[in-house]
């Protein structure tokens, strides 16, 4: 079994002494190959990395070592895609280069998904290990556990670290997805790839050692804000039209029936709620299905007046997602015409 290892970046010479020593050591006994990513690093990191690489061939060391210098800076996820077009391991593990997270977890995880056959896909998690943690910003691990449940409501996941930096992917699984985002919202971006392709993701508890802005943190609020964009992007925008198309359509209809109940601000609260639903219905349900739930929606408000018509438009509701579920499956399985696929 062979490992790829690909490290981001980005002006950290106060850090790249250590961690190269660390790493090296850390995986010395296995068979690597190291794939380092300069991302247009300006505070001299581009000179020592250049040096160390020579120095390290040098010594005639068993593994590989690939040093990539992009001429300027695009984004973490840039630098990540660009060395995963360079990997030749059955394993790839995404590896900072800050020693905010420790190598030495890192090998922990890849002898664990080495002996299991089963595992294609083990993240890092900051919040479920008993190891040293020393995390000095608050604000960040709120928006950090905010954004896992966020993720986890979309995509109905259970991820505990969706933003932890160390994540080993076996190369079977990284060659079925695409990945699109440039910065820091590759975390949401592989994540949301490897759940849309049916993977299971395991996680493993590691160590964390927070740095302050003053000693190299890079991630701003920007980046904050962005991460709902993402959110919102890789669950709603990428996916085929089909699912578009019945994901509008879907919050459209949805938002009709949500209308007819109670006035003012709370008909407007209503509207938003079921339109929120109506967007699952639509990841969920393709047109034809989606209308099957419309039709007995529509039928269970027929059968009732007043404050009753809530309970016979849930029960047409639940009545619809059954029933749609059901015609679906003997649909498919009657034929496979791509044009029939678009709509069930």
């Amino acid at each position: 079994m062979k490992l790829s290892i690909i490290i981001p970046v980005f002006n950290e010479i106060d850090y790249l002494e250590r961690f190269t020593e660390r790493l090296i050591a850390t995986f010395n006994n296995e068979n690597v190959e190291y794939i380092i990513i300069n991302d247009g690093s300006t505070d001299g990191s581009t000179q020592w990395l250049e040096k160390y690489k020579e120095n390290y061939e040098s010594k005639n060391h068993k593994n590989k070592l690939l040093l990539i210098n992009l001429k300027k800076n695009v984004g973490k996820g840039f630098a990540l895609k660009t060395g995963l077009e360079s990997v030749s391991g059955d394993y790839v593990l995404f590896q900072d280069s800050d020693l905010e997270l420790d190598p030495k977890d890192s090998i922990e995880m890849y002898q664990l998904i080495k002996n299991n056959s089963e595992m294609n896909v083990l993240f890092g998690s900051r919040f479920i290990s008993g190891k040293l943690r020393a995390n000095r910003y608050f604000i960040n691990e709120v928006f950090v556990k905010l954004n896992s449940i966020i993720f986890n409501f979309l995509f109905l996941q259970s991820i505990t670290d969706l933003h932890c930096g160390t994540k080993i992917i076996t190369k079977e699984v990284i060659d079925k997805i695409k990945l699109k985002i440039n910065d820091f919202g590759f975390e949401i971006d592989i994540a949301s790839q490897v759940v849309k392709n049916n993977f299971t993701v395991y996680e493993f508890g590691i160590s964390y050692f927070s740095r302050s802005k003053s000693e190299g943190k890079k991630i701003t609020w920007i980046d904050g804000i962005l991460c709902y964009y993402y959110l919102f992007k890789v669950r709603y925008l990428d996916n085929e039209i089909s699912v578009q198309l019945s994901i509008i359509y879907s919050v459209i209809y949805m938002a009709y029936v949500g209308s007819y109940f109670s006035l003012g601000l709370g008909k407007i609260i209503v509207v938003i709620a079921f339109s929120i639903i109506g967007s699952f219905i639509g990841l969920y349900k393709k047109l034809f299905s989606s209308s099957i739930i419309f039709l007995f929606i529509y039928f269970g408000s027929l059968f009732s007046n007043g404050n009753g018509k809530i309970y016979t438009v849930v029960f047409g509701f639940i009545l619809g997602i059954y029933l749609s579920k059901k015609l679906s499956l003997i649909i498919k399985k009657t034929t496979n015409l791509k044009f029939i696929n678009f709509f069930v």
